[in-house]
């Protein structure tokens, strides 16, 4: 894949009081490059529970790929194709949400957990085209995730 028709894709989770900080990362780094920093604010909730919330933007050509070639492992990515245009935004912004306990297991599916956010190339800014190079782009991650 030479290009990666993406400007960012941002990551982020929720660690609640009853759950293992140390986990919940190590579930959202399921889909990042090793080593990649994560970021961590710390809140309260409703209740002054405390939350942390973990992000991470990855922007360069190389991680990109990576996220890519890990979503690509998705067991429903055919779905995840035909689903691409309710996916898309008329901003050209893809939308999902993982599965934080299937990371955690080093599964990747669509659930509830960890928001991915990606903003979306595309030349004119219109979503037909977003949708296009999206769909171009994780089809390449997954031709290349099989040559691995």
């Amino acid at each position: 894949m030479a290009r990666v028709p993406f400007h960012y894709i941002d990551l982020r989770t929720f660690c609640y009081e009853t759950e293992d900080e140390k986990r919940v990362e190590a579930a959202l780094r399921n889909f990042l490059p090793p080593e990649f920093e994560v970021e961590r604010a710390e809140n309260a909730g409703h209740h002054g529970d405390r939350i942390v919330v973990l992000s991470a933007r990855v922007e360069r050509a190389d991680e990109v790929r990576h996220v890519l070639s890990a979503l690509s492992e998705l067991s429903t990515f055919d779905r995840l194709l035909e689903e691409l245009d309710q996916r898309v935004t008329d901003n050209c912004e893809l939308f999902l949400r993982l599965d934080k306990q299937a990371a955690f297991g080093g599964d990747a599916r669509l659930g509830d957990g960890i928001t991915f956010r990606a903003k979306v190339e595309a030349y004119p800014a219109k979503k037909e085209a977003a949708v296009e190079n999206a769909r171009e782009a994780l089809l390449q991650a997954a031709e290349m995730h099989e040559g691995e």
